[in-house]
């Protein structure tokens, strides 16, 4: 059995293993209103639907330079952010959060977009580098390690392009989802509620094990054609 999580500890101790459990969420993305729904906007608008589904009020916190808010989910203490140092240099604002509370880096769990996981996927990690994400490699340098659980939203790339980043992958990423793919996007942002629920309850591990391999899209001819369009 898992012992019950004590305050301001985001592990729980057995006999071979320590169960992460995020005390921080964080969001990625932009802030304007012209960044909005965008694909780099993915872990912005899962943090919305988390606090929606938690009923977690978000308001502008200066001296966490985001949208924060701070409330449980059943009965953990949980805080959602949504850097407003825009993307490039979210870690400031995941900083001033973890030393105000004096949380420890793997208590922060990140959610952002990647290219390389198709739309209709989610990838959970307890570790890793920040595979050529701009948020991700700030926060890392903020937080002085990699060793922080995240959760990557697929939003795929754009046919014939490359792993480099040029014009059209730019283009891509900031650009909005299509009208066919933005039922396929809401079963996403669901999904992504769920492993993050899942998280707070058993820790990340066991909901890598459960969603890391479900894609919404595989068994749906419409949507997979609405993904790859």
């Amino acid at each position: 059995m898992t012992e019950a999580i004590a305050s301001n500890q985001n592990f729980n101790k057995t006999p071979d293993r320590i169960v992460v459990v995020p005390q921080l969420i964080v969001g990625l993305g932009n802030p304007e209103p012209k960044y909005d729904q965008t694909r780099h906007n993915i872990g912005f608008a899962a943090v919305d639907a988390i606090a929606r589904a938690w009923q977690i009020p978000l308001a502008e916190h200066r001296k966490f330079q985001g949208i924060f808010g701070e409330g449980r989910s059943n009965t953990d203490k949980i805080r959602l952010l949504k850097p407003l140092t825009y993307m490039n240099n979210s870690g400031q604002a995941i900083r001033a959060v973890t030393d105000w509370y004096k949380l420890p880096p793997e208590s922060v769990l990140a959610i952002y977009d990647d290219m390389d996981l198709p739309l209709g996927k989610i990838r959970l990690r307890l570790s890793g580098s920040a595979g050529g994400h701009n948020g991700m490699k700030s926060a890392i340098a903020h937080l002085g390690t990699q060793n922080f659980p995240r959760l990557r939203i697929g939003i795929g790339r754009p046919q014939g392009s490359s792993n480099q980043a040029d014009s059209s992958t730019i283009s891509y990423v900031l650009g909005r989802f299509s009208s066919a793919q933005n039922p396929l996007v809401a079963e996403v942002l669901q999904m992504t509620l769920e492993a993050v629920e899942l998280s707070l309850k058993q820790g990340v591990a066991q909901a890598m094990n459960r969603y890391n391999n479900r894609n919404l899209a595989s068994n749906d001819k419409d949507t997979k054609q609405a993904v790859d369009n």
